[in-house]
């Protein structure tokens, strides 16, 4: 059949069914693949509530097994909860404890030694006058110098467990004495200068001195020694100092309590 043009007449071709060619449009896929590929689903959907994948090596800090930090010691010392007994008949009501510090067991070196020596001259003593008559009066005195000896060692360790060094938001203080109870107390404001010196042996034990300089003339409290873990204690005292926010902030307290705290101490 021609056309009015003359020209011959296109050829129409059959139609191509979508199962002859696959999903897609790919005839190289067979009918088989075209009902697995229509079937299976084409994107998984992952759920709102599945857990998030953390990388171990994220939490590795909150560990304390960070390889800078392998001793695993805090850079601050812990807050304490409360004063002892001790302490808290010394502070007021509206200052904030900070913490008490024994002295180290160094402080307690030539107590030790001299009950150690008494002792084993005692045990010489009596083992040389054992065999030997009359001498009852020289058993007997070195009886009781051994007993003087454990008595002074007795005397410096309750002295020791009497002695402590206290930190508030308002003063640094020292208490010490057994029976006669000797306080010192020096005010934050007051500190122009403070310092802490280790000797070798106090670096390999982990003690120092602290030193502590005032404005005025006369200072109630300028030298304590033996005191433990020196470094962690410098930076406390001087946190409270000059970044009390801070310390707030670590206990979780708010800024507006410690500002009606000192408006209740200046009223």
């Amino acid at each position: 059949m021609s056309t009015p043009s003359g020209e011959p007449p296109e050829r129409s071709e059959p139609p191509t069914s979508p199962r002859s060619e696959g999903a897609g449009g790919d005839p190289a896929l067979s009918d088989e693949d075209t009902h697995v590929l229509a079937v299976a689903p084409v994107q998984t959907r992952v759920r709102d509530d599945a857990p998030p994948q953390i990388d171990p090596e994220e939490l590795a800090g909150l560990h304390g097994d960070d390889p800078e930090d392998a001793d695993g010691v805090r850079r601050v010392l812990p807050l304490e909860d409360e004063a002892s007994h001790l302490v808290a008949r010394y502070l007021f009501p509206t200052e904030r404890y900070r913490g008490e510090w024994k002295k180290h067991l160094i402080h307690l070196f030539w107590p030790i030694t001299i009950a150690l020596v008494a002792t084993l001259l005692l045990g010489w003593v009596s083992g040389w006058l054992a065999g030997r008559e009359n001498l009852q009066i020289a058993m007997t005195l070195s009886v009781l110098l051994w007993l003087v000896a454990m008595g002074y060692l007795a005397w410096r360790v309750g002295d020791w467990h009497f002695d402590r060094f206290i930190l508030t938001n308002k003063r640094v203080m020292v208490v010490k004495g057994i029976i006669t109870r000797k306080v010192a107390m020096m005010p934050l404001l007051r500190v122009t200068d403070m310092k802490y010196e280790q000797s070798p042996l106090g670096r390999v034990l982990n003690y120092g001195t602290f030193v502590l300089e005032s404005a005025g003339q006369d200072q109630a409290l300028r030298e304590v020694p033996h005191l433990p873990s020196p470094n962690e204690l410098y930076l406390r005292v001087v946190e409270e100092m000059y970044e009390p926010a801070a310390v707030e902030a670590r206990l979780g307290r708010s800024g507006g309590s410690e500002e009606e705290s000192d408006k209740a101490g200046d009223s």
